[in-house]
């Protein structure tokens, strides 16, 4: 018989009000179990890393270290933590419905972005969809998503002309590598050498003009290519 708990979505809690959190972990419904908790940005990267949660619940202004202009403490968290943790969701979860918050946290890889001003119900409801791999928005949000990732027809067209620039491999690799496949992974996944993954990689920042993995995942998230 299957133990109940490897059954249960696990969630570590990420805010700096500890009130909050325990006010968060008793409303969450009987099949999420919260496995670590986290305070300020330092200890959400090791919490998550070595929890590696289902999902991520991650307030978006967290103190604890400087971050670059235009980010916040939880967008660093999710830049240092995700690429350790894979399969592992970010959730943001803020009082804050700017605009900037909202495009920033999902521009480093959230999967979606609710207000605190949302019910238990709401949340648990929010994590199991974005567990099974869903995005989720508070309603009042999604605009500010559509807007800043593409929903017109011509950034769908400009997505399909940069794509155009890489080949039909090149994409795959690009996808897994954006999935936060490790390059191993991606070698047993397309059954390729390692050494072609890295060849391939580099050959798809080139042309994307793009540095890193991170930026890659931002790219494809961006378009809706993950």
């Amino acid at each position: 018989m299957d133990d109940p708990a490897e059954t249960r979505v696990r969630v570590v809690i990420v805010d700096d009000h500890s009130i909050f959190r325990s006010g968060l972990k008793a409303d969450l419904d009987p099949a999420i179990l919260v496995v670590g908790e986290a305070h300020d940005v330092e200890s959400a990267v090791l919490a998550v890393t070595d929890a590696a949660p289902d999902v991520v619940l991650l307030d978006v202004h967290l103190p604890g270290v400087s971050v670059p202009a235009g980010a916040s403490g939880g967008s660093e968290v999710i830049r240092r933590a995700a690429p350790a943790v894979p399969g592992t969701r970010f959730l943001a979860l803020s009082v804050s419905d700017k605009a900037e918050d909202v495009v920033g946290v999902i521009r480093a890889g959230a999967r979606g972005y609710i207000t605190k001003g949302s019910s238990g119900g709401d949340v648990s409801r929010a994590v199991h969809a974005v567990a099974g791999g869903d995005a989720v928005f508070s309603p009042k949000l999604a605009g500010f998503v559509l807007d800043a990732f593409g929903a017109a027809v011509g950034e769908t067209a400009s997505a399909s002309d940069e794509l155009d620039r890489l080949s039909a491999r090149e994409q795959e690799v690009m996808r897994l590598i954006a999935r936060g496949y490790s390059y191993k992974e991606v070698a047993a996944e397309l059954f390729i050498s390692t050494k072609t993954v890295e060849s391939h990689v580099s050959a798809v920042l080139r042309k994307l003009q793009l540095s890193s993995r991170h930026e890659l995942t931002a790219w494809a998230s961006a378009r809706r290519l993950l």
